[in-house]
């Protein structure tokens, strides 16, 4: 399985995992609604919530089948796309699967969802 810490400079691979620790507590409402149905494996996965891959801090990743769960507010969609983009496309190239939810979807349509997550698992596992 693919060894997703990449070697980076000590002092940026720190502040990364700083920053990841403070995001771990401090999720959005929706992380925190869609993080309390994902946990524990009952996916048949176990995610992990801001993980560092790279030079990138992603919302959930589940290392068993390398996809990143990223959940997007009125932030991402306008101020953020040409970075998520970027983003985005390095993942690719290092073998992730990205699926983006809407936060708006995960607060309101928590079922629909955790459905689109499973349905990529699905995917992934063949």
């Amino acid at each position: 399985m693919r060894n997703y810490r990449f070697q980076h400079s000590s002092h940026r691979q720190a502040v990364l995992a700083e920053r990841a620790r403070e995001m771990r507590q401090s999720l959005t409402p929706s992380e925190q609604v869609l993080w309390q149905a994902i946990r524990g494996g009952g996916l048949g996965v176990q995610f992990r919530r801001q993980v560092v891959l790279g030079r990138y801090i992603v919302d959930f990743f589940a290392r068993e089948v390398a996809l990143v769960v990223e959940v997007d507010g009125g932030y991402h969609a306008r101020l953020r796309e040409r970075a998520d983009e970027r983003r985005d496309r390095w993942l690719r190239r290092q073998g992730y699967t990205i699926l983006r939810l809407g936060d708006a979807l995960v607060l309101r349509e928590l079922p629909q969802a955790i459905g689109l997550i499973r349905a990529r698992l699905q995917e992934l596992r063949g």
